[in-house]
């Protein structure tokens, strides 16, 4: 396709589906994952949402010949608040770029910069991990992010603790071992002797997702573990592998980073279990991804440099993990919308996230 006077209207009209190219070619892992609830929040309905645990008894209680049947207890748990906020980028589509059909560069920007809006979510979302064992960490932006859950310790802890009990439970395994046997009954024993609710009683929970970083040696060593016909150990042939089906391996690359988004050896050995029937692990959606093309001689084209200007809003989140995290946002995608959230203050505009 050429790019002139000629086609400058058509281009403009295939410029959203160019930029959607670009989103969707990008695999978004964590949401993938299983680990985390997507939720399409309504614009007009506030910028922020509440979230909360609510556990009952685990057993019914004996009941005699006519007597009456005991009331079932209900606990509250842990309680987070989810707050919205926005990321953009503006693509600047110079004059020489629509005059002398520098086609492949515009379709390029139009590209990357709809990669980059899936590339945000996911390290966003990662970060929820990746500084799990802090209670806040300072973003790509200066923002500080709150990663405290719901009795405002670190997603990973050693002494969590209940709403209804005086119970404490763990779910950090000791020492940090890496990826091994050995580490990954340790993980599983954990799981069976420290799953709770909130009143204290032992919860049965399906524990389906084994999650790594993109480390070769972790990525290999987990692959031996879930997909040997033999077992990983077996000195020979015919040995059943437990492993085998037991787990959903997701491979999480942006996990191993540092703030940044730069590589970070240091967690390059991260990995844990997870269940996606009992995750609190929430994204709310306000505004979905979406580009914003401009039109000629409107207020998108600068008068300056004749350049356009595509702007981008990505659809972030406040992380939010219940039991664990807190959420990140997006807000409303009406044009007016848009435009009373960018008459306001940005520093109040949206609160920081968190896992």
């Amino acid at each position: 396709m050429e790019l002139n006077t000629v086609s400058l209207s058509d281009f403009v009209k295939l410029a959203t589906v160019i930029w959607i190219r670009g989103f969707e070619s990008v695999e978004p892992a964590m949401i993938n994952s299983g680990m985390v609830k997507v939720m399409n929040i309504s614009e007009h309905t506030g910028n922020t949402r509440e979230f909360s645990e609510i556990d009952t008894n685990e057993y019914l209680t004996y009941k005699g010949e006519s007597d009456q049947a005991a009331r079932g207890k209900v606990q509250q748990g842990y309680t987070k608040t989810m707050t919205m906020y926005r990321v953009a980028e503006n693509i600047g589509i110079s004059y020489e770029m629509r005059t002398q059909n520098k086609y492949p560069e515009v379709v390029n920007a139009l590209l990357s910069a709809g990669a980059k809006g899936q590339n945000t979510i996911d390290l966003d979302l990662s970060h929820r991990l990746t500084f799990g064992t802090a209670t806040s960490y300072t973003d790509r932006d200066g923002r500080t992010i709150d990663t405290t859950v719901g009795d405002t310790y670190q997603l990973f802890y050693t002494a969590h603790k209940l709403r209804g009990s005086s119970t404490t439970f763990r779910n950090r395994l000791a020492n940090n071992p890496q990826l091994s046997k050995g580490a990954l009954e340790g993980m599983e024993r954990l799981i069976t002797e420290n799953t709770y609710n909130q009143l204290g009683e032992k919860k049965t929970a399906i524990f389906d997702i084994l999650w790594t970083t993109d480390d070769p040696n972790v990525v290999n060593t987990a692959r031996e573990y879930l997909r040997s016909i033999a077992g990983p150990e077996a000195t020979h042939a015919g040995v059943v592998n437990v492993y085998q089906g037991k787990y959903k391996h997701v491979i999480l690359p942006r996990v191993a980073t540092t703030a940044v988004g730069a590589p970070d050896s240091t967690k390059r050995y991260y990995w844990g279990l997870a269940s996606s029937t009992m995750s609190s692990f929430y994204l709310g959606i306000w505004e979905a991804p979406h580009l914003i093309p401009p039109a000629p001689n409107t207020n998108a084209e600068d008068v300056q440099t004749d350049d356009w200007e595509f702007r981008k809003i990505i659809a972030e989140i406040k992380s939010l993990l219940i039991n664990g995290e807190k959420l990140r946002c997006i807000p409303p995608t009406s044009r007016k919308a848009v435009a009373e959230t960018e008459r306001r203050d940005p520093e109040k505009g949206c609160d920081s996230p968190t896992l």
